[in-house]
């Protein structure tokens, strides 16, 4: 019977071992509770994006991972594209700005 609780603790050991490593966050990878931040924050930035009357948001992509914020799109001038990483950049949460926008 001894042998038995050993082997039922060992085993309930290596599952909650697993659990739990797959359960961090990686480099590449994103908890629930990271992921549910990068979505509010790229609802913000896209919302930011939307009260600016020289930005369309439908030319701006927005993607987040780990609070980095990437633009991307195609937009009419360089001036649209200084707005959009400073609007974006004064998003709560956000921690640094990628630009790959580009002009039409």
């Amino acid at each position: 019977m001894k042998n038995v609780n050993r082997f039922l603790s060992g085993l309930f050991m290596i599952f909650a071992l697993v659990a739990v490593v797959a359960c961090s966050s990686t480099n590449k990878k994103e908890s629930a509770g990271e992921y549910v931040d990068d979505t509010v924050i790229t609802t913000r930035v896209k919302a930011a994006i939307l009260k600016e009357d020289t930005l369309k948001v439908s030319e701006i992509n927005v993607e987040t991972f780990k609070g980095v914020v990437q633009l991307s799109g195609f937009v009419h001038s360089q001036a649209d594209i200084n707005t959009a990483v400073r609007v974006a950049s004064g998003v709560g949460g956000v921690k640094s700005v990628k630009n790959d926008m580009r002009l039409k």
